[in-house]
């Protein structure tokens, strides 16, 4: 289908997504190895995320559910070096309403608190709302994880609820799950957010 609107029971094409500072190429087995990597043993930022019950899995499962059109899972790719160093996804699709999530995001911590994350959503956000005419964006994220909470937080999304006891982690522990989200009308200012700490980040870089 085209990939200028989400429509009910059809799927977005999903495109590789170019910025200044990284590509989101969606995610192949061929990437295999190199998101293997990337990951290392996974102890220091996958408490939360499902890639701790084993990368192989978890690669196994990313691409079981975007052959089945149930995610679009992506795979980060620095351009200045061509070296990758996380992966992110769309899921929780809802297209008849024109919603959807961002989540299942894990970064090497060579680029934590560095310009990846905001380019990444400020694509993802970019195709969703301006391409795919999204109506709203969510993203989730275990009630423990200050890290992300703070850095959700910093996007300019809205922090709407805390659903307590929500779900298992992988660990077993019973989590209270954190909803924020974007909508449509918000987006214009959180773009602008985005694309000021991007111009920042490229001027530090040219200094």
């Amino acid at each position: 289908m085209s990939a200028g609107i989400l429509t009910a029971g059809m799927m977005p094409d999903q495109v590789t997504l170019i910025g200044e500072f990284v590509a989101l190429e969606p995610m192949a087995e061929r990437h295999r190895e190199e998101l293997r990597e990337a990951a290392g043993d996974g102890s220091a930022y996958w408490p939360y995320l499902p890639m701790k019950s084993g990368f192989d899995a978890a690669m196994d499962t990313n691409l079981a559910a975007q052959a089945k059109s149930e995610r679009l899972p992506y795979v980060v790719r620095l351009r200045a070096d061509g070296r990758v160093v996380g992966s992110t996804s769309y899921l929780n699709i809802a297209a008849r309403d024109r919603r959807l999530e961002i989540g299942s995001t894990w970064y090497h911590p060579s680029v934590w608190a560095g310009v990846v994350n905001p380019e990444c959503k400020r694509l993802l956000f970019g195709q969703a709302f301006d391409d795919w005419g999204a109506n709203r964006v969510e993203l989730r994220c275990d009630g423990r994880n200050a890290r992300s909470r703070a850095a959700i937080a910093r996007l300019g999304a809205v922090e709407e609820a805390v659903l307590r006891r929500h779900m298992y982690a992988p660990d077993g522990h019973l989590r209270d799950t954190v909803v924020f989200a974007v909508l449509r009308e918000e987006w214009p200012k959180v773009r602008d957010g985005l694309d000021r700490r991007l111009a920042a980040a490229r001027e530090a870089r040219a200094a």
